[in-house]
């Protein structure tokens, strides 16, 4: 540090020293930090513990200071860090950015910086402290400047009526008991996109079971490697989260390990992203067997990577959002174990995708036709199989609401028969451990003589929709499969919007809740099945 015997002895001997609870410092403890920055030229600072004891002693260079990791130092969601930060200035300036930003996001109880006068004695002391709500649009009360000698503040009592104001405005704005209250938040370069991007977000935390406190968007030329978002904005949520009583944040990127270590060690909150958002709403859903393997396996090669190191930031996913389902449990066994796991699973899975094979070949033998549903999550597939069929299979107005695939006969008017199934819903960007684990599910749409492709149409990015499924389709390489664009719940837009798109998109239009505008669209494939059906028994 090129400091002398003497001086490190000095700094040494501050951990000796205690301030009383009620004070935020002493003068004589301010004198001595002051004389001793100014002859190593140095900023200088305390953590100081609501004991009045010194946690930490801090050197830094003639700017700044850096606040070493308080990952011991666990905060509540209602609470401060139980830690204030003291320290010098040494060019007469009040608290800077960095200094703010470092009070956001350690959530400390106090940030003070003291001016070193030339001479080395104290000049005046520049203090601040979070608020529990904002106040005209301020997340930070500054103090009036004064020399040590006359902060007559209760320290004590200042952090107690935080405190318990935080307390109480979390009280009023919380709803629903112990459900998760998130944060949503999106970094991007386009701020339209991510609207749109974030609406879906906010859709897949309702059917998590999240509360949505609120989204951000922040606008950057580039992504933060570190942090995903800027780390002052980053300073500005966390301040809101602490007013709002949130315990979660959802970011609508993929996180890689070191960042949701970054992001928790600042925030000291669960950070989960997209893809661990659908997971969890994965396992919620899987009913059969099948299903169940499918979606541990996708979390399992998610978490995989994650587990190289053990940290706060993956613990903490344990039991709630992004860490619950078939693989909760398993978050902390090491890899090897994970790979142990993995491949048990995969076996599972082939002895289960060979009694598929011998399911297909039966059907094969009877010469049964086979029309596969496939479309956006929420299109309303389950609905129109209960509707062509009379089944009563689960259909709810929320994303991913079945993820077993289904299958019945449908009886045409001309006395023809055929299989009809329900696939698993399509998401754009739909994470790749999830795709390759439904994959031999998916695959199934090989032997599809027809698919429908089902749209909502009163959903205004059904564009983006189709063009998702359309991409997943590629992938599987289903070009060969005769497919038809089907238009769904026209009854929420007007019949000349209809007519447009179904003229653009060469499509079909239904409302599987009215069975009346069924019966032109079961003619109409009626006709295609024994089109299509013909076709492969010609080849």
């Amino acid at each position: 540090m090129g400091l002398k015997v003497n001086q490190v002895k000095r700094l040494e001997n501050i951990y000796r020293r205690k301030i009383p609870s009620k004070d935020i410092i002493t003068p004589e403890l301010a004198r001595y930090l002051t004389e001793l920055s100014r002859e190593i030229n140095r900023q200088t600072g305390i953590l100081v513990n609501r004991s009045g004891d010194i946690e930490y002693v801090i050197v830094g260079d003639h700017r700044s200071i850096t606040i070493p990791s308080l990952s011991d130092y666990r905060t509540g969601s209602s609470r401060l860090r139980g830690l204030r930060c003291i320290h010098t200035h040494l060019e007469n300036e009040p608290l800077t950015q960095d200094d703010l930003t470092d009070l956001a996001l350690l959530r400390l109880d106090i940030m003070a910086g003291i001016i070193a006068l030339p001479d080395g004695l104290p000049g005046l002391v520049h203090a601040a402290h979070l608020l529990p709500k904002p106040v005209r649009g301020e997340n930070i009360s500054f103090l009036e400047p004064r020399i040590s000698a006359q902060l007559d503040i209760d320290f004590q009592g200042l952090i107690q009526s935080l405190e318990d104001e935080i307390d109480r405005e979390q009280a009023l704005q919380t709803v629903g008991g112990k459900k998760d209250r998130a944060f949503l938040i999106d970094v991007t370069t386009s701020r339209e996109t991510a609207e749109e991007s974030l609406e879906e977000l906010r859709e897949l935390a309702r059917t998590a079971g999240v509360e949505v406190l609120d989204s951000i968007i922040q606008r950057r030329d580039k992504i933060h490697p570190k942090y995903i978002m800027g780390k002052g904005k980053l300073g500005d949520l966390l301040i809101k989260t602490l007013q709002r009583g949130a315990n979660l944040l959802i970011f609508d990127h993929e996180l890689n390990p070191s960042q949701i270590r970054s992001i928790t060690d600042f925030t000291d909150m669960r950070v989960i992203d997209r893809t661990q958002l659908i997971l969890d709403i994965f396992a919620r859903r899987a009913r059969s067997r099948e299903g169940k393997i499918q979606v541990e396996m996708a979390q399992l090669n998610y978490l995989l990577p994650r587990l190289v190191t053990r940290d706060d930031a993956l613990s903490r996913l344990t039991g709630g959002i992004g860490g619950r389902g078939p693989g909760e449990t398993r978050l902390e066994i090491d890899r090897r174990r994970v790979r142990e796991r993995i491949a048990r699973l995969s076996k599972e899975l082939k002895s289960i995708s060979k009694q598929r094979e011998l399911g297909r070949k039966i059907r094969k033998r009877k010469d049964i036709p086979i029309i596969s549903i496939v479309g956006y999550t929420n299109a309303g597939k389950s609905t129109l199989l209960n509707a062509l069929t009379k089944s009563q299979f689960l259909a709810e107005d929320r994303l991913f609401a079945t993820l077993d695939p289904a299958s019945r006969r449908i009886r045409f008017p001309r006395e023809a028969e055929a299989i009809i199934t329900d696939t698993v819903g399509f998401i754009r960007d739909l994470p790749q451990d999830l795709f390759e684990a439904f994959r031999a599910t998916l695959e199934e749409l090989q032997d599809a003589d027809i698919i429908i492709h089902l749209i909502d149409i009163s959903n205004k990015n059904f564009r983006e929709h189709i063009e998702a499924v359309e991409h997943i389709m590629e992938t599987l390489e289903l070009h060969h499969v005769p497919n038809i664009k089907v238009f769904n719940k026209i009854d929420r837009v007007s019949p000349e919007y209809v007519a447009t798109q179904c003229r653009a998109y060469n499509a079909l239009a239904i409302s599987a809740m009215n069975p009346d505008t069924l019966l032109p669209f079961i003619a109409t494939i009626q006709g295609l099945v024994e089109k299509a059906h013909a076709q492969v028994k010609e080849m």
